[in-house]
């Protein structure tokens, strides 16, 4: 499996995952490959080109109908990524960089808990509903 940050240093790649991020929240069934062109203007074999190297790093899930395929963003691969970028973004007191929040140490430590325990049980809620057949 390729590096998660050689995968996302592209920016076409970036604005697929973008775009099928966006569309996730309206279209349930997945994006088309041909909806992906249209909107982004770039070639289909360009578009397949990239979405072949976001299969292969699981960054998107492809579900077939026929000779259409329909992606969607799989989020997993990007706690690497969050987990590497976090602490970039806050100081040694669980505060964000620049953001000139003063909450006492413990209070940023148990807000720190809660968001990730939020975000982490987001995440397996998804990817339980991913397996429930039919959805």
């Amino acid at each position: 499996m390729a590096d998660i940050f050689d995968v996302i240093a592209d920016g076409t790649r970036r604005d697929i995952l973008q775009l099928l991020r966006e569309h996730g929240e309206t279209a349930r069934g997945g994006t088309s490959v041909s909806q992906i062109v249209a909107e982004l203007g770039i070639s289909q074999p360009t578009v397949s080109k990239h979405l072949k190297v976001l299969r292969d790093a699981e960054l998107v899930s492809v579900r077939e109908e026929g000779q259409h395929r329909y992606y969607s963003v799989s989020p997993a691969p990007l706690d690497a990524v969050d987990d590497w970028l976090v602490p970039f973004l806050v100081d040694e007191d669980g505060l964000s960089v620049g953001s000139g929040a003063s909450l006492p140490q413990p209070a940023a430590q148990a807000a720190e808990m809660v968001g990730r325990a939020a975000a982490s049980t987001k995440h397996a809620l998804e990817s339980v509903l991913k397996k429930i057949p039919g959805r």
